[in-house]
């Protein structure tokens, strides 16, 4: 399918001020002998982690916005910064909503427990699938027939701590904030094989209130954040929410993905 819900990262993320703090940290602190993997993970960062995750995992609804920037190499060298917006419905344990007006195109999602719409409104382009019963192997459903991902996804499986946790090097607590999300924030660093990542959490709240990440095997550290606003859990949610509302007249084309397919190799039979 055509319609392209724009990729996104994860859970990854550093910024190079947390790499510097990392540097600063080794440099004030030098060990004798090299920590095991488990010194590495600082207790207190995996308790603000799992506090975060459960606060998430509990709500039995959710709405928030979430607001992306990524890096893209531009032709002569610096990044250029692109930046999309999401408003997110979710209310467990199958049912989720994606409104992404842009920039870039604009697209819908909507999953209901039994089927997936995808909408481009631009191109009034359709794409309706059945789904698997939960939200976790919906998202896995639609990245796998039409790549759609979305970079805050880690914040609405049903676990987040599981997917979030699996497979850390390090865990560490930097500090923290008053200044993201208008509120303090507890700040925590995450690196396991393919990223680094800050994340901020609500002091108060444990909601995440942004998240940075770097790709390790980048050569260029293009950088990838995403930031949280305007949560609201456990409010009512209307019962139309989970259903399209534009699609009628819209052509209808099937999930793909937007890979080009192998050339035919010239031993195939036409």
């Amino acid at each position: 399918m055509k319609i392209s819900l724009k990729k996104g990262f994860l859970l990854s993320l550093a910024s190079l001020t947390l790499l510097g703090i990392v540097q600063q940290t080794t440099a004030q602190t030098k060990p004798e002998t090299a920590p095991s993997a488990d010194q590495m993970l600082e207790p207190q960062a995996l308790k603000l982690l799992k506090t975060m995750s459960e606060t998430l995992a509990a709500a039995r609804s959710m709405t928030f916005t979430s607001i992306t920037t990524y890096e893209s190499p531009s032709l002569i060298g610096p990044p250029l910064v692109y930046t999309t917006i999401s408003e997110v419905t979710l209310e467990r344990p199958n049912k989720l909503r994606v409104i992404t007006p842009g920039d870039g195109p604009a697209n819908e999602f909507y999953y209901n427990g039994k089927s997936i719409t995808a909408y481009s409104p631009a191109e009034n382009l359709v794409a309706t699938s059945e789904a698997p019963s939960t939200i976790d192997a919906a998202l896995k459903m639609a990245y796998d027939s039409a790549a759609i991902y979305f970079p805050f996804t880690d914040v609405v499986v049903e676990n987040p701590y599981k997917d979030i946790a699996e497979g850390l090097k390090m865990a560490f607590v930097i500090g923290q904030s008053q200044v993201i999300g208008g509120t303090k924030t507890d700040m925590i660093g995450l690196v396991n094989d393919k990223i680094f990542a800050q994340v901020w959490i609500g002091a108060d709240d444990k909601l995440p209130r942004m998240i940075r990440a770097v790709y390790r095997d980048d050569p260029s550290r293009l950088r990838h954040q995403v930031e949280f606003k305007d949560w609201q859990l456990n409010g009512a949610i209307a019962a139309d929410t989970f259903a399209p509302s534009k699609t009628q007249g819209a052509s209808s084309i099937p999930f793909a993905r937007p890979e080009p397919k192998p050339s035919p190799s010239p031993t195939d039979k036409p």
